[in-house]
């Protein structure tokens, strides 16, 4: 079974920037998507972003779209998220997902941007918390 954990999370104030990242292991699937989520104080899980292995395709929530950024080390089974200017309304704790076999069954385009299904997930790891805040 895949397993997924997220590190890099921390505090930084508003307009800095960190990188997330989430190291997958038991990982032996040919195609996949991964998703990275994230869930504020109160507020439901939101996806926002979705990466398809098969055509390296990317998909971005409108909010972050232009300030987060994802990519992959395939060799070392490693997948980040550069997030830079920052903002409060980003603090959250922030989820790396895996689903089979794309994106395809995870995102929705709509005229707003894409939306993506939480539950459209299979593996997840525990997250790790992102405090914006000067």
């Amino acid at each position: 079974q895949v397993q997924l954990a997220e590190s890099g999370g921390g505090l930084v104030q508003p307009g800095g920037s960190l990188r997330l990242s989430c190291e997958a292991s038991r990982f032996n699937l040919d195609y996949y998507a991964i998703g990275w989520f994230r869930q504020a104080p109160g507020k439901e899980r939101e996806g926002i972003l979705c990466f398809s292995s098969s055509d390296g395709a990317t998909y971005y929530e409108h909010s972050v779209k232009d300030r987060f950024t994802f990519s992959s080390d395939n060799n070392k089974n490693l997948n980040y998220l550069q997030m830079n200017n920052l903002k409060p309304e980003d603090t959250a704790v922030y989820y790396c997902a895996v689903a089979v076999p794309s994106c395809d069954s995870i995102v929705t385009m709509t005229k707003g941007g894409p939306l993506f299904r939480v539950d459209g997930m299979d593996y997840w790891g525990k997250g790790t918390l992102v405090t914006v805040s000067s």
